[in-house]
């Protein structure tokens, strides 16, 4: 399965399905560095007002680099989702970003997947 393919969802559950494995948590950790440019540029935003366009963009870049390496460690432990999944960042030394994705894979599968064809139409 590629990493893409991860089912992610914020719940407990996924509706219509079922866990038949639990393989723990897996995250995605992320850390960069901004820019002088930015960091000027956000200093100047914190006086005139306004959103930080070079912020949001690494921000938002950074959340899904953690999500992408969160995904990839699940299909790594064999799951095919990831239930309760959150985000957590920070700033290290004030000069960094640290962003992390983080969740538990699991295997689920549709409820009724393992039934025959035969058996299926007998369920309407």
């Amino acid at each position: 399965m590629a990493p893409e393919e991860i089912m992610v969802v914020t719940t407990n559950n996924i509706p219509g399905y079922e866990i038949v494995e639990v393989y723990g948590e897996v995250f995605g950790l992320i850390v960069r560095s901004r820019n002088i440019f930015s960091n000027m540029g956000a200093s100047f935003r914190t006086i005139f007002g306004g959103e930080s366009g070079g912020l949001t963009k690494l921000l938002t870049d950074s959340r899904n680099q953690a999500m992408s390496r969160m995904r990839a460690e699940a299909v790594r432990r064999g799951a095919n989702a990831v239930l309760m999944m959150r985000y957590d960042s920070g700033d290290i030394f004030q000069m960094m970003n640290e962003v992390a994705a983080y969740g538990t894979a699991v295997k689920v599968k549709k409820i009724g997947s393992n039934l025959k064809e035969t058996d299926k139409s007998n369920l309407s």
